[in-house]
């Protein structure tokens, strides 16, 4: 065994408490992974909302910056989240910055809670959380049941650390340590580090609280290293946005100007913020080091709290003006990536939270339903018109071209849309997620086959109806203008109902179904008894119009199918 005995101090065990130490923090981490797994899945469904209600109002921001931080334990991991979405251009960069300032006030939970000195029931949680993962048949029950493992084990991981930390009590070598961290700067460059050494400010913050409960710290030295924390919890961010869009860049940077803002301001008035903390925070009987320990991590907890939901209040009112901040330190880029055959929207870190992916798979395939209504637009144009024309969005293309290059585009989102959700489909999903999960692969193959329809059926029948030098009846344009516009809002209800959660569209898709099939119905009649009267331009054209309105009504078909399964999922 490793001592050490510096004139009357006492012998340390090194190796015991450096081992203690090592091993509770790994369990603290441990069990606040399968804590916010199992407040992931718990949440479940709710999760799926959250992006539908981040608008422009930035009270709603920072209430679901801070909710979604205190189901995934970790402000870094919300911001690495908000980093995937600017990416995914599921969100704007002005909508993250409310989020962002709530995130910070989400992880004071954990502070809050560790303060509370739950550890003596640590054992009692992860019986209690093992008996209901393992004899639970409900999963909301064993999710449940999950959280308060992680939850136990956080704990234990803390009372290891702390039990650990005894001896440190009276080692004066390490008492005089902490005493010169009640220098503001050497404690912020200390709390900075080693919080983006551990990426986790949660953590860090757990530690210090520790530190705190064997009397080790006290609250001017605990101060600074809780906005060092925050400084470094920005480098996870940051690492998140290396290669990413600009936008994605800006929220990382957003991140850091809120933090690193706010904890340098505070920095300066240090000893006045301390004894406003102690003013508010329970006072013990105890003398000494026992008053220390029993004082000092609740007051930095609420500290902690206090300087988070202040920066966030402080700093809410002028999102917009930071926003335009950033926006010149990062401008805009003119981007071709619109022509681009890319993904937008899947990111494989969204993977361990089954129902945010569901979400970014929602977003690529609302995106495939906008590809493929531009070119059901499109494909009339050549069909009425012998000039090329020029593609609507792309002005550098023909109108063949555009189609062209959405074909492409749907061959290859189909590709990875479909993979993303066979790997998502391998993780630990509901019952529920499981069924939207193989429902999504059946819909991104029916959208495959749209845009067969388009490109393999429809766009032959340009060469054959410019070749037949005739233009259809003026009855049986309009018939194939009015029907075509019909299908064409079934496909902008679709794209509404992936990209913008609108999921009643997709009743209204289902709805029309038989008002449309009848309208087809109708038109034929009319084209067949037009061929009986032996109109000259309806006999030519026979056969162009009857596969032109055969193909539209297959394209309705499987739009309709798509709604089906919406609509059933939803349920």
């Amino acid at each position: 065994m490793l001592l050490l005995n510096i004139g009357d101090t006492p012998s340390i065990p090194w190796f015991f408490l450096i081992m203690g130490l090592l091993g509770g923090l790994v369990l603290f981490l441990y069990g606040m992974e399968k804590m916010s797994e199992g407040l992931k899945k718990s949440a479940g469904e709710g999760m799926r909302k959250i992006l539908s209600a981040l608008t422009n109002n930035r009270i709603i921001g920072l209430a679901v910056g801070a909710f979604v931080t205190m189901v995934i334990q970790s402000s870094s991991a919300t911001t690495v989240m908000l980093v995937s979405f600017a990416q995914a251009q599921l969100l704007t960069f002005g909508q993250t910055l409310s989020v962002i300032l709530g995130a910070n006030i989400g992880t004071t939970v954990t502070a809050q809670l560790i303060a509370f000195k739950l550890t003596d029931y640590a054992f009692l949680m992860i019986i209690a959380g093992f008996a209901l993962t393992i004899f639970s048949k409900k999963d909301s029950y064993k999710y449940l049941g999950e959280s308060l493992l992680g939850f136990g084990i956080l704990f234990l991981g803390m009372k290891i650390m702390s039990d650990s930390m005894r001896p440190l009590r009276d080692y004066g070598p390490f008492i005089n340590i902490m005493k010169d961290l009640e220098n503001p700067i050497y404690g912020l460059i200390i709390g900075a580090a080693f919080t983006a050494l551990i990426q986790s400010s949660s953590a860090f913050t757990g530690i210090v609280i520790v530190l705190a409960q064997q009397g080790l710290l006290s609250l001017d030295a605990g101060i600074p290293l809780l906005l060092g924390a925050n400084i470094g919890t920005c480098v996870t961010a940051g690492l998140a946005s290396l290669g990413a869009s600009r936008e994605a860049k800006r929220v990382a940077l957003a991140h850091v100007i809120f933090n690193t803002a706010g904890a340098v301001f505070f920095l300066f008035w240090v000893p006045d913020f301390a004894d406003l903390v102690r003013w508010a925070s329970p006072v013990s009987d105890a003398d000494g080091i026992q008053k220390l320990a029993a004082e000092t991590p609740r007051q930095i907890a609420n500290a902690h709290t206090f300087f988070n939901v202040s920066v966030a209040l402080v700093f809410l009112p002028f999102t917009a003006l930071l926003s335009k901040a950033v926006l010149k330190i990062l401008p805009r880029r003119e981007s071709e990536k619109a022509i681009e055959v890319v993904t937008w929207h899947l990111d494989d870190k969204a993977l361990s939270t089954p129902g945010l992916a569901i979400d970014l798979c929602h977003a690529e395939v609302g995106r495939m339903a906008k590809i493929l209504r531009r070119m059901l637009r499109a494909i009339v144009h050549p069909l009425f018109n012998d000039e090329e024309g020029t593609d609507n969005v792309h002005k550098h293309l023909t109108i063949i071209e555009g189609i062209e290059m959405r074909e492409d585009k749907i061959d290859f989102l189909q590709d990875k849309v479909t993979g993303y959700l066979l790997k998502l489909g391998r993780q630990e999903l509901s019952e529920g997620q499981s069924r939207e999960v193989f429902n999504l692969i059946s819909i991104v193959g029916d959208m495959e086959a749209i845009g067969d329809i388009i490109h393999r059926d429809m766009f032959p029948l340009i060469a054959k109806k410019r070749a037949l030098k005739i233009d259809f009846s003026n009855e049986g344009h309009e018939e194939i203008i009015v029907y075509h516009a019909k299908i064409y809002k079934q496909l902008m209800r679709l794209e509404a109902t992936f990209s913008e959660h609108k999921f009643k569209k997709a009743q209204k898709i289902v709805s029309k179904e038989v008002k449309y099939a009848d309208l087809e119905a109708e038109f034929k009649i009319k084209h067949l008894e037009r061929l009986k009267e032996e109109k000259k331009e309806s006999i030519a054209t026979h056969e162009i119009h009857m596969e032109l309105m055969d193909h539209l009504k297959q394209i309705s078909v499987y739009v309709t199918e798509i709604a089906k399964s919406v609509v059933n999922v939803d349920k």
